[in-house]
């Protein structure tokens, strides 16, 4: 049995990071196993397969976990489930009855203290009822949407006075006793259309990791620089969000569907025949991501 908390501690020593891949149907989900498996020559690659609230009732919450498991006992992969931005206490524990690995509790869109006192008690009563369950707590907000954006959103600040500070990490975490925080630093959900995601605060990074001495997660990962990432990583960041990059992918391998697959092939109807393409620019994708987070030749 594969245990998450063991593969984050394994990436910490690495300097790899875990790579962490929102799905909103079974044929992203299917491209995401393929990248992985496709990785998997020398060594396993660990995935945190995402789901948000959304995602999580579109797909079927026992629904997905039975793929999960199924997948797990198949091809003996370190394949684990994360249950994203949990916005209600109602729904974290439902992931947690479920089965999943890990819960997002994210309350921050609260003021500092409430959020503290919010996921404190959300944490604490999931923890009663599994133990073993990883708990990630939000602090600051980095905006709602895996999108493509005109703009960065009014309420997003990512000025060096906005970002996460340190000492509020510290009391953050000794407080609500979680296992992973995500700190704003810089990152933001979705993607500029027009312009460069901005750039992240790395020494904030390195100082709130070497403060709160947990694991730390980026958000956002979809917009950010490769180099970026690759300098968070040696800072701190032990996993790493991606969704509107998924989401892109799958978009234009439908694009390809209809532009030019179904002009040609006009009498195929096997959806298993044709929805290969999307799948397989998911994992094209996934596949990238990979090879930067786990430090892999191109």
């Amino acid at each position: 049995m594969f245990s998450l908390a063991e593969e984050i501690k394994k990436a910490q020593e690495n300097n790899t990071a875990i790579g962490h891949f929102n799905i909103s149907n079974l044929e992203m989900l299917k491209g995401v196993i393929l990248a992985t498996q496709e990785l998997s020559i020398d060594e396993k690659v660990p995935v945190i397969i995402g789901l948000s609230e959304n995602e999580r009732k579109y797909i079927g919450d026992n629904q997905i976990m039975a793929f999960i498991k199924s997948l797990r006992e198949e091809t003996n992969h370190p394949i684990f489930i994360n249950a994203d931005h949990c916005k209600s206490y109602e729904s974290a524990e439902k992931a947690v009855h479920a089965g999943y690995d890990s819960i997002v509790v994210d309350n921050s869109k609260l003021p500092f203290l409430e959020n503290i006192k919010a996921t404190k008690k959300t944490t604490s009563i999931l923890k009663n009822i599994n133990p073993e369950i990883i708990i990630e707590g939000e602090l600051g907000f980095i905006g709602e949407s895996s999108t493509l954006l005109d703009k960065i959103p009014s309420e997003v600040e990512i000025t060096e006075e906005s970002i996460t500070k340190v000492i509020d990490a510290k009391k953050f975490v000794d407080e609500t006793e979680v296992d992973m925080i995500s700190p704003a630093v810089g990152n933001m959900h979705g993607i500029l259309k027009n312009f460069l995601n901005p750039n992240l605060h790395i020494k904030r990074i390195k100082e709130i990791s070497e403060e709160v001495k947990i694991p730390l997660v980026l958000h956002g990962g979809s917009g950010t620089a490769t180099e970026e990432i690759s300098e968070a990583i040696k800072s701190g960041i032990a996993i790493i969000h991606f969704s509107t990059d998924l989401r892109i992918a799958f978009k234009n391998g439908l694009t390809d569907l209809v532009e030019n697959y179904f002009p040609n092939n006009p009498n195929e109807i096997t959806p298993y025949r044709y929805m290969i393409i999307p799948t397989d620019e998911v994992k094209k994708v996934v596949i990238e991501r990979l090879k930067l987070l786990q430090n892999l030749k191109s």
